[in-house]
């Protein structure tokens, strides 16, 4: 029988707690992560443990088992290639598609998601630069870094957000620096450590440490 919805949540969502790594995830941790009461967790967690799909004890928190992990990773997958084709396809913008793909990534046929995959060219990147696991739950490797550990001088890509939030999407439409425009730095500022940055050879714009830490160039 395949997971449920509220199952394929939780186990998204402790999924991208770990890669914080944070070991066993608390239960606090997964309640502000699914933006939802603490007391209602520990129950879903047991159901969870008893399918096998993490292991759990109230006082250490969950992690995930093997097969927890490849169900994680069908939901991550599956959310990544629809925002993919809501932007490329559809013409949403890339602060529009996550609660859309948050409805849609509970579909449960492979053969659809196959041949998404396929239409779309077997993307390895959403539209967030986040990596796509295919269809084997391997991951794509990205070498990307934050732009706030990059010092003066630097010529980058911008390959990627840390930051998803509808605000800051909107904020880089603003300022006009999207997926794969260059980015050079000229000055740090000591004081704040915002940049004085030059996009695409020619724009030149200060980036505040903030967005500098939210940025990922390669």
């Amino acid at each position: 029988m395949p997971a449920s919805i509220t199952e394929e949540n939780y186990l998204k969502a402790i999924y991208l707690i770990s890669l914080q790594g944070n070991g066993k995830i608390p239960n606090l941790a997964i309640a502000q992560q699914l933006e939802i009461n603490p007391a209602t967790v520990t129950e879903m967690l047991r159901k969870l443990a008893e399918k096998k799909w993490i292991q759990y004890t109230r006082t250490e928190g969950a992690s995930l088992t093997q097969e927890g992990q490849i169900l994680a990773l069908k939901v991550i997958r599956k959310h990544r290639l629809w925002e993919t084709f809501l932007v490329q396809k559809l013409g949403f913008s890339w602060d529009e598609v996550h609660e859309v793909a948050e409805q849609l990534e509970h579909v449960q046929s492979e053969k659809m998601l196959d041949q998404l995959d396929q239409f779309l060219g077997y993307p390895r990147f959403d539209p967030h630069g986040d990596p796509i696991p295919n269809a084997l739950g391997q991951i794509p490797r990205s070498d990307a870094y934050l732009l706030s550990d990059c010092k003066a001088g630097d010529k980058k890509t911008f390959v990627g957000v840390a930051n998803q939030s509808q605000s800051f999407l909107q904020y880089l439409d603003k300022v006009g620096f999207k997926i794969e425009d260059s980015i050079e730095v000229e000055e740090i500022t000591d004081f704040d450590k915002s940049m004085h940055v030059i996009l695409n050879g020619e724009k030149r714009s200060v980036f505040s440490a903030r967005v500098c830490q939210s940025l990922l160039v390669v």
